[in-house]
């Protein structure tokens, strides 16, 4: 009986564990997910024309000529190693640097672009032309994608792919939403646009007002943890400026440190910028 017992509180563990995973069907590929996730950081970034596997490639060939350069100058192919692990992050870092600072000023932008757009379809514009005119009229951050908007729709005349092509290019949940709305909007019609786009105008407000503040008060948080990561490996740099001591990494024991070292400074550095992290709004709109 016992055994019997055991059997189905196992199954039934089990079961609950596998309930929380997706299904086959509806699940994206680890690949597929960093490619789009990093793609999208690319696009928030401004850098456009650059592809995942381009942006991959020149993380990986930054990281060999440190871990060569690195090894000819401390006389250990360990040491060098592991900078050139270091360094090959380095274009990844730059990147979401980038993205998440030009995030945080598109953040302060959608309001008055919202509010733009807003009175220029009180003013009697039409949908294009509202959106035209921000590449002209509109905060400078967004400026660029409205003007490339409105040349794309000038050029085609086709407004659905136009939006697509300006989603593609802001990469921005915001944007997201308003192009839907419009687009919506343009295809069966509506009165309510104008009440919308002064809902959501006030909501931005409020959320840029809030996440400033906790990231304010964060960013000590991400410093702090940034530093605690940099000072073993400018230690052993500054060690590994001396012949011996270097010669001492390349062996059994001097990679098994410098191993668990590396391995301990990216689990505690995940935990603790995951522990900080601020949640990000998804793109469900693409």
């Amino acid at each position: 009986m016992g055994t019997v017992l055991g059997l189905m509180l196992g199954a039934g563990a089990f079961l609950v564990w596998w309930s929380t995973w997706a299904s086959d069907a509806v699940r994206v590929p680890t690949i597929g997910r960093w490619s789009r996730s990093l793609r999208d950081d690319l696009h928030q970034a401004g850098i456009h024309g650059v592809a995942p596997h381009t942006l991959a490639g020149t993380a990986a060939l930054l990281g060999v000529a440190v871990a060569v350069i690195g090894g000819a100058v401390t006389g250990s192919f360990v040491i060098g190693a592991c900078f050139g692990a270091l360094a090959s992050r380095g274009p990844f870092a730059l990147v979401r640097g980038r993205a998440r600072a030009r995030r945080g000023r598109m953040r302060e932008s959608w309001p008055e672009a919202v509010d733009s757009l807003s009175s220029g379809i009180r003013a009697g514009l039409a949908l294009p032309e509202a959106l035209s005119q921000l590449g002209e009229r509109g905060p400078v951050e967004l400026r660029d994608a409205f003007a490339a908007f409105g040349r794309d729709f000038r050029a085609s005349g086709r407004f659905s792919e136009s939006l697509d092509e300006l989603k593609a290019r802001l990469a921005d949940p915001v944007a997201d939403r308003i192009v839907e709305a419009l687009r919506l909007t343009r295809e069966v019609g509506g009165t309510d646009i104008g009440h919308l786009l002064r809902t959501l105008s006030e909501l931005l407000r409020e959320d840029a007002r809030t996440r400033g503040e906790l990231e304010a008060r964060q960013s000590w948080t991400v410093n702090a943890a940034r530093l605690a990561v940099a000072a073993p490996w400018a230690v052993l740099l500054m060690l590994a400026s001396q012949p011996q001591n270097a010669r001492a990494y390349d062996s059994g024991v001097g990679v098994t440190i410098l191993v668990a070292g590396g391995g301990a400074t990216v689990i505690a550095y995940r935990v603790m910028m995951r522990i900080g992290r601020l949640p990000q709004e998804q793109r469900v709109m693409r």
